[in-house]
């Protein structure tokens, strides 16, 4: 049979819309809250990884830095990263747009790994003299890890700013700047390893790829907070997103199969009629495998998603989603998802019981993105979660870009200035860059 045609999500054009002025306070204040010494705690996002990977630049567009920045204004101190070396990317090479030629032939533009310069030197040395660090995101750390003991050894970024990677928790790590005010965005990996994964790991585990187990999360966030909130020191605390409104998950769209031909149609339904299966010209449900039912394969079905890392190529030249199924790492099924859902809720609840019990803050980033769906404007320009052009997500689908955390930043301003009495100017989104077209 003829290819078919496969139709990944379409990337519009950002579009510009018409808002009112944003009113600043005349007169920046700190109101209830002591700035003097902000501790970040959190994991990638709080770190600043954007493209895959972190790299310099990116840890200085990080919101926690600009955050930092607008706290100066109204008597905040020093901020100190644990900044990398270079711009490459460490400990993985950064995405970049690029051309590429894919299996048909046809020359696109799409995320490709960065080659300049390999400037990683030094990135996995120890720079734990220059420290204590106020900005302790630490990519690929969970919430149930929080409370590890040696857990430097087993994670080469953090290695590279504790002070005693063997002997210390991330707890301790958080607590050694004595910590006047704090944010933290943690949790989000105790379900984003199981989504990105295809939900290929267990519900109530302690593997990467698992969903952590409810009473270990919640003990280890309750000791947490209790631990920060016992030094005098206010805070906000972040919730954990809905992983599934982010572009990894929703830019190959599950109805991407396009059938432009009749025999292409009269092919699948010949081979697949007898399971149940049906096809028609234009926009079809791919084929997936389903090891849960006899035949092994199925039609994916709406509300179901395919991961950003399936192989294009596949998609367009191995007949992955028609005559071989699409294998199950790259899906994201019903009952997978309603276990990420249902784990997210739970999660959520343990965060916020955890501030309204210590008088803090809280940012609900699970609703925030959920508005982000419709578009955020910010003096004329307007951010979506729309892979490449939406001016929000970097290459990985996951991560923000540095307009994206600046989004975040202002959302977190607008909390605490709501919770403190504070007046706290805005950051400005438009002056920080988005995804370079080359």
């Amino acid at each position: 049979m003829k290819k078919a045609y496969i139709l990944i999500a379409a990337a519009g054009m950002l579009a510009a819309a018409s808002c009112k002025s944003r009113i600043e306070p005349e007169t920046p204040s700190a109101g209830e809250a002591d700035f003097t010494t902000y501790v970040a705690i959190g994991n990638s996002l709080t770190a600043g990884f954007s493209d895959g990977t972190l790299y310099r630049s990116g840890q200085e567009n990080s919101y926690p830095n600009m955050l930092a920045g607008q706290f100066r204004l109204v008597g905040g101190g020093d901020f100190r990263q644990p900044l990398l070396p270079g711009e490459y990317g460490w400990p993985s090479v950064k995405r970049v747009l690029g051309i590429r030629t894919d299996c048909t032939g046809a020359a696109g533009l799409t995320p490709v790994f960065y080659t300049g310069g390999a400037d990683t030197a030094g990135s996995a040395a120890s720079i734990a003299a220059g420290g204590p660090y106020n900005n302790v995101g630490i990519p690929g750390i969970r919430c149930i890890d929080y409370a590890l003991t040696g857990y430097g050894l087993l994670n080469p970024y953090a290695a590279r700013f504790f002070s005693n990677p063997v002997g210390q928790k991330p707890l301790d790590v958080a607590l050694q700047p004595a910590p006047t005010f704090f944010t933290m965005w943690l949790g989000s990996n105790d379900v984003l390893g199981y989504a990105t994964a295809g939900g290929e790991g267990t519900n109530g585990g302690v593997g990467l790829n698992d969903i952590s187990p409810f009473v270990a999360f919640k003990v280890t966030y309750d000791t947490t907070v209790a631990a920060l909130a016992g030094t005098g020191a206010k805070g906000v605390l972040v919730n954990i997103p809905d992983v599934t409104s982010v572009p990894f998950f929703t830019t190959v769209p599950a109805r991407g199969l396009v059938l432009t031909e009749q025999a292409q149609v009269d092919a699948l339904n010949a081979a697949y009629g007898s399971l149940g299966m049906q096809f028609s010209l234009g926009a079809n449900y791919f084929v997936i495998e389903d090891e849960t039912i006899p035949a092994g394969r199925r039609q994916i079905r709406a509300g179901e998603y395919i991961l950003l890392t399936v192989p294009q190529d596949s998609l367009k030249c191995a007949f992955w989603g028609t005559q071989v199924p699409i294998p199950r790492q790259y899906v994201l099924t019903e009952d997978e998802v309603a276990n990420v859902r249902e784990a997210t809720a739970a999660f959520n609840q343990v965060i916020a019981e955890n501030a309204a019990k210590y008088g803090l803050g809280l940012m609900d980033a699970n609703n925030y993105l959920k508005t982000l769906q419709s578009g955020i404007t910010w003096n004329g320009v307007t951010y979506t979660p729309t892979f490449v052009t939406g001016g929000a997500f970097s290459l990985d689908g996951i991560h923000l870009t540095p307009r994206g955390y600046a989004l975040v930043a202002n959302e977190l301003i607008r909390v605490i200035n709501q919770t403190y009495k504070a007046t706290i100017p805005a950051v400005d989104i438009n002056k920080y860059g988005g995804i370079r077209f080359p």
